[in-house]
Order: structure tokens, then sequence, then C-alpha cells
């Protein structure tokens, strides 16, 4: 009973992850599912979910071709045409609401996009978790059998029955003879990664526009946390200046002012030069504007800060250019003529909510 308990379960959850899946882009661009967490689980809503089944239908329901009534009358009851009605006792529609942890909605995330690992170099504390195989034992799929451990049981048994002919050696395994190779998930140390964020709030970039680099953020955040234990994270606002501040600061902050760009690269190479040497560290800076910077000036500036200081100093640097119609969305155009089909710098641009998972593709899908 209980083995068959574990296989409807085993199913109910297929079925939802499929659900999920097809529906996982309205999930995330709807932005919802980073208020509902909990914790480390979130709250789904999706339609009910009923296997097949025949049913019978009550009599005199006033179908066609049943019941009282004469030629002329009209089908169903007029009554309810107008949508009142008087209280019933018949139950209505509900939504189904499934909890799925944090960690099964973004492996969701990186099969439907097909994420490959980020590379790492460095060796110190991110962890990375793996199979080994460590021991024996009397069972197991055949794919693991240890033949040398399984000749040596059968030869003790043979011996030790007195049925072993040295001079006719033949050894054959019983069912109790064969041995197995186990194995267990043992944590191994790998490199340190870092994710540090930035994030234009100048007056340019609107609500919808600020809200969408959160919800992106959140995501790509999400999944690389599932990847990798360790991994820590950074966050930098800017206008005309920037700042540091906190993941709460960050995902719900609200300013306005100018845009100098030039000021969180100059706050992200200050970081990165204090807290995380290149050789031991994986970095990542993600920058999102809507492309608007105070003057060419600046944009000069921001270039040259990426191409002499931080592009030696990261794996690479990517920068999501949210559409805004109060930003010029001019400073993607200025990256892509400088660097051109350059490998160290990523460019996307969000035209909308819909677009999100596209981006992040964009981002991740290369593995870097």
């Amino acid at each position: 009973m209980t083995q068959r308990i574990d296989e409807n379960r085993r199913r109910f959850r297929q079925i939802v992850r499929g659900q999920v899946r097809r529906n996982l882009r309205k999930y995330i661009s709807r932005g919802e599912l980073m208020g509902r967490q909990g914790k480390k689980k979130v709250a789904i809503p999706m339609p009910q979910i009923e296997i097949p089944r025949f049913t019978f239908g009550s009599k005199e329901t006033g179908g066609v071709g049943q019941g009282e009534g004469e030629p002329g009358d009209p089908v169903g009851d007029e009554r309810q045409s107008g949508g009142a009605g008087e209280a019933g006792d018949a139950p209505g529609e509900h939504a189904l609401e499934v909890e799925l942890t944090v960690e099964e909605l973004a492996q969701i995330l990186g099969e439907e996009l097909e994420l490959p690992r980020i590379e790492p170099k460095g060796t110190h504390r991110l962890i990375t978790r793996k199979e080994r195989y460590t021991g024996v034992r009397q069972t197991g799929p055949e794919s693991l059998r240890h033949f040398k451990r399984t000749f040596k049981q059968a030869l003790k048994r043979q011996v030790a029955m007195g049925t072993y002919n040295p001079k006719a050696p033949l050894i054959i395994p019983i069912r109790e003879d064969k041995r197995y190779r186990s194995w267990k998930e043992v944590t191994i140390p790998h490199s340190n990664a870092v994710i540090i964020y930035m994030m234009d709030v100048s007056g340019s970039m609107g609500e919808e526009q600020k809200e969408i680099v959160r919800i992106e953020s959140y995501w790509i955040d999400t999944w690389l946390r599932t990847q990798y234990e360790g991994l820590e994270s950074r966050y930098i606002i800017h206008d005309a200046a920037a700042k540091e501040v906190d993941s709460e600061t960050f995902f719900r902050t609200r300013e306005a002012g100018g845009t100098m760009i030039s000021s969180a690269y100059t706050l992200c190479l200050e970081m990165i030069q204090k807290d995380y040497p290149a050789g031991d560290w994986n970095v990542y800076p993600f920058h999102f504007s809507d492309g608007d910077n105070w003057s060419s000036d600046d944009t000069s500036k921001c270039i040259g800060l990426l191409r002499d200081e931080l592009f030696g100093l990261i794996n690479v640097f990517c920068y999501g250019q949210v559409r805004s119609p109060y930003g010029s969305g001019q400073f993607i155009r200025d990256l892509t003529e400088a660097f051109g089909e350059d490998e160290m710098l990523i460019t996307s641009e969000i035209s909308g909510r819909e677009a999100i998972m596209d981006s992040i593709k964009d981002f991740l899908g290369k593995g870097k």
C-alpha cells in the first residue's frame, strides 16, 4: 500500500512539474513568486489537476430532447441568464496551490532554458556535490556489479564447502555471492564565486523597468545558488552616484535622479580589488539600465574601465538593457560598437516581462 502511495505521489509530482514547466514564463514574468517565497518554498497557483474519468449526469436536467417542454421553448433556464440566483449547496471551482521548493523551481528553469554550470576558477571555499563510490553491498543494479568482489566471494564459498578443484578451477557465482558498488554524495571544495548586481535607479527608469530588473536578478541569483554553496552576492544601485546596499534594499528601493553609469563601475572595481582576488574568485558583474547615460564622456569612461580594469579581473561582464519610454537606449549600442564580438561582454535587450527568460538564457546559456 505504501509503495502504491509513493508511486502515485511521484506521478503527481511529475504532472505538477509538467504544468509548471508549461507555464514557467508566466510565473516568472509576473514576479509574484518573489513575494510568495517563505521557508525556502514557493506556493504556485494552477488549475485543478484531475484524473480523467467517466461521470454520470443527473436525470431531468432540461437538456435537448429530454424533460418536459413544448416546441419553441428556449433551452435551459431563462432565470439564470442574468447571473442572479439563490445560494446553493454545490461546490464551486477552486484553483490548486502547489508547494515547490525554490531549488525545484530553479531546476525546472535550468531544464527549460538548458542552462549549463558556470566554468569555475580558483580552489577555495565554494562547494559542489559529487557522487563517489565508497563501498560494496549485497544488493544493487547489475550495471554496478563489482566483478572482482563477486568472484572472490564465490571462490571463498566454494573453498569452504569443499567444492573447489584446483586442477580444474571453475568459479560459478550464485546470487548470494554477488557484490555491488555503493555510493554516497560527498561535498568537494571547489572555487569561489561572487555575483555583483548593479541597477540604474535614476528617474528615467520607471517602476515597471525596475520591477523587471528585480525579477530577472532574483531568478539569476536563485539559479546560481542551486548550483553552488557559498556563492556570494553583492548589490549596487546608482543614479548620479553609486552605493552598495543589501538585497532587500536592492529589490525594494524607489529612487530617482540623474545617471552616471561610471559611478557604479568604479565602485564595482573597488569592491573586486579589495575583496575578490582574480586568481581565486569567479567574479560575475551584472548591470541593468535603460541605456540612458549623463554624457558621452561618462560612456567613454565606462568603456575604459571595462577594457583596462574590469575585464582583467572578472569571468564575464553582463549588461542588460530594459526598454523604457524615457531612456535613450544608447548605451548598449555604444558597448557593441566599442567591443564588437568580445567574449568578455554579454549584452541582452529586455523588451518587457515576457523577455525575462530569454535574457536569462542570453546571460547564463554560455556557461562562462
